[in-house]
């Protein structure tokens, strides 16, 4: 058995990526620049200590052929989108994709071998530079809608920017990932396989996988609507991908800056939830901090 994988990034699929950058700016994040895919796929990051959120478009549709990557991560957000915006991939660390590949393999859930790309980006000093990855695709089956892969970084000195991970919104990094299911047993082989966390903990209409950064529960429609006073996405397809928790070091400035956007959210059991109305298909939650008290 794998060690447990902390999250290290989520897609928010999106049909305009400017419109998703500019809705993470006014929400009071830093977005990185625009990076492109060999494949056509373009992305803006949200940088965390670790973690990132990544804004992604299919912006060059004629360049998906072939296998691989434009198959398993290009056509699959392509095909996502066709349906709806929202989050469509989770994306856990790997310290070893070869390893991590073949333990998907012997459970029965691998998508892929070790798959490598390279890519521009922008340097911490702001200079042009190549970053690598490798990742490892894998799939629930009862969970079609979702996108499932371990990642490495090659060069993550050149990747990780502490520059951009200063967010005025207070938010300072990633408290979980909420999937949505009819029943959330289904999962659980699944999830002990993809997370590598040997024992989950099970409570009412709920299922989570506790990883050394940031938490994977897996919730009943029931459970998702008592917990954030949302109707959860359908699932009548399996299970979604359907909220980000995020942490924030006080919730005034987060309000504040929601406000000022003019952005609608709501107070709901000590967190600030942004729906998917209004959030893109996505259900963003805010959680820690000082509430502002208004």
């Amino acid at each position: 058995m794998a060690m447990p994988r902390g999250l290290d990034h989520i897609v928010h699929a999106v049909r305009d990526l400017d419109a998703a950058a500019d809705f993470y700016r006014r929400m009071g994040f830093m977005v990185g620049a625009r990076n492109c895919h060999a494949w056509g796929t373009h992305n803006h990051l949200v940088q965390f200590p670790g973690f990132f959120m990544e804004l992604l478009a299919v912006a060059e549709p004629d360049k998906l052929a072939g296998e691989g990557f434009p198959a398993l991560f290009g056509d699959f957000n392509r095909q996502f989108l066709a349906r709806h915006e929202g989050l469509s991939f989770m994306m856990l660390e790997s310290e070893d994709v070869l390893a991590d590949a073949a333990q998907f393999r012997g459970a029965g859930f691998a998508r892929s071998d070790a798959l490598t790309f390279e890519r521009a980006g922008k340097g911490p000093d702001g200079s042009t530079v190549t970053v690598g990855f490798s990742l490892a695709f894998a799939c629930d089956p009862r969970a079609p809608e979702i996108g499932f892969a371990v990642c490495r970084q090659h060069s993550p000195q050149l990747f990780w920017n502490s520059a951009i991970q200063q967010h005025a919104n207070g938010a300072s990094g990633v408290a979980g990932a909420v999937l949505v299911a009819e029943n959330p047993t289904d999962h659980h082989i699944f999830l002990t396989a993809f997370s590598g966390v040997r024992e989950l903990h099970a409570g009412s209409g709920l299922l989570t996988a506790p990883t050394a950064r940031g938490d994977i529960r897996i919730m009943d429609r029931a459970a998702f609507q008592t917990r954030f006073g949302l109707e959860p996405p359908d699932t009548s397809s399996g299970a979604r991908l359907a909220a980000v928790r995020f942490t924030v070091r006080e919730r005034k400035a987060l309000h504040d800056a929601l406000t000022a956007s003019g952005i609608a959210f709501s107070e709901h059991m000590g967190q600030t939830v942004i729906a998917p109305a209004a959030a893109m298909g996505a259900t963003l939650v805010f959680e820690g901090g000082r509430d502002s008290g208004g």
